[in-house]
Order: structure tokens, then sequence, then C-alpha cells
């Protein structure tokens, strides 16, 4: 017969990385009380495309990221910072889950 083992149980399921990025650039923007279109232009990019990423539809290459961090004035560690801030809260343990071995 198989043992039980005790696995920790995450509250919510943990956050893709584009939709963390998105919402920390999004964030970013609108503190910063900037439109999305006006961003986009400084990025060299569509506000299609930023809406996108904003949204976590899109996963940008790095070079993407730079634009727009450069566009919005930020640096790409304090981003970075803030994400990882993000998706710790997200990922604690709520308690265990059994799973059979």
């Amino acid at each position: 017969m198989a043992d039980i083992l005790q696995f920790p149980r995450r509250r919510t399921p943990e956050p893709l990385w584009r939709e963390a990025l998105g919402r920390s650039l999004r964030a970013a923007r609108e503190q910063q009380g900037g439109r999305l279109v006006d961003v986009a232009e400084r990025a060299g990019i569509s506000p299609q495309y930023l809406s996108e990423i904003e949204r976590g539809r899109k996963e940008p290459s790095s070079e993407m990221i730079a634009a727009v961090t450069g566009a919005l004035g930020i640096e790409l560690a304090d981003l970075l910072a803030e994400i990882s801030v993000g998706v710790r809260q997200h990922t604690r343990p709520a308690g265990p889950v059994l799973m059979a071995a």
C-alpha cells in the first residue's frame, strides 16, 4: 500500500511570468498618471501591443521589456523586485495537500 505524503498547499496557482510583469508595468504607468498611448509611443510599440503586455496576453522579449521600462523611466531591477514580491505573496503555503506515493 502506498504511503501518504503531505505537500504544502498553495492558496492560488502561481501567477504566470507574463501576468506578473503586466500587472507591474500597468501599476507603474498608472502611478505616474501616464496614458497607454503615450508610453507605447515612447517605447516604440503599438498601444495595442502594450495593452496586451499589461493584460498578460503577450510574453514580450527582453528588448521590449527594456523599451517599456525606459519609456516609464523605471529601472529593470526595481521592476523585477516588485514582481518577485508579488509572486511570493501568491505562493505562500496555505496548508498540507495529501498525495499518494
